[in-house]
Parts: structure tokens; sequence; C-alpha cells
């Protein structure tokens, strides 16, 4: 597995508008070949601007392919205009991975 990691500075007052993009094309990310999980990470405190998005692929080639798919380009491009700034993205290797079984989620959810 890999991973694609970025880091995002997220322009004052704008962490709802950010997040709410995410959450809208959360579901259409499965439908892309490879994707496995996506965790938007928000810096220390919470007046924080700082966010990291790490996407977890089932093979680099996956991950290649996402790049080449409109979908994506969208979605960084929405995500951007809330963005002072943004790091290029990096593509790391993922050693170990543990993620709760689906059965599982209800218990993080509230349910």
């Amino acid at each position: 597995m890999v991973a694609r990691v970025t880091h995002y500075r997220i322009r004052p007052g704008k962490i709802e508008e950010f997040c709410a993009t995410v959450q809208s094309v959360t579901a259409a990310m499965d439908k892309l070949k490879g994707f496995r999980v996506l965790l938007i990470l928000r810096g220390e405190g919470e007046a924080s601007r700082d966010a990291m998005a790490i996407s977890v692929w089932e093979s680099a080639q996956d991950l290649k392919d996402s790049d080449n798919d409109t979908f994506y380009y969208d979605i960084i491009h929405r995500l951007i205009s809330y963005c002072e700034s943004f790091s290029p993205m990096h593509q790391q290797e993922v050693l170990i991975s543990k993620f709760a079984r689906p059965q599982d989620f209800g218990a993080f959810a509230g349910t």
C-alpha cells in the first residue's frame, strides 16, 4: 500500500467550508480503484489552520491512476480555493496499517 500526503494552510474562516467540501466527495472516492482510506488531520489546537490529508491506496499504480482522474483534480481545485498554501503531494510507502473493522465503525460514530 502507498499513501499520498499533502499539507494545507487553510484561510481564516474557511475551515468549515474546507471540511464540507471534503465530506461532499468522500462517497465518490470509494469508487476510485484501489482507494482505501482518507484522513484529514488538523494541527494542534482548535485555532490551527494547518491540515494534513493522507489518502491510502492499494498500490502505487492505483494512486498514479487517480492522478489522471478529472474528479481528483476537481477536488484539489476546490480545496485549494479555501487555502493560503499547500505543499507538494508526497507519495510514501505504508509499512504497517491497522484500521478498525467496518462492523466496529458504529462504536466510533457514537451509535
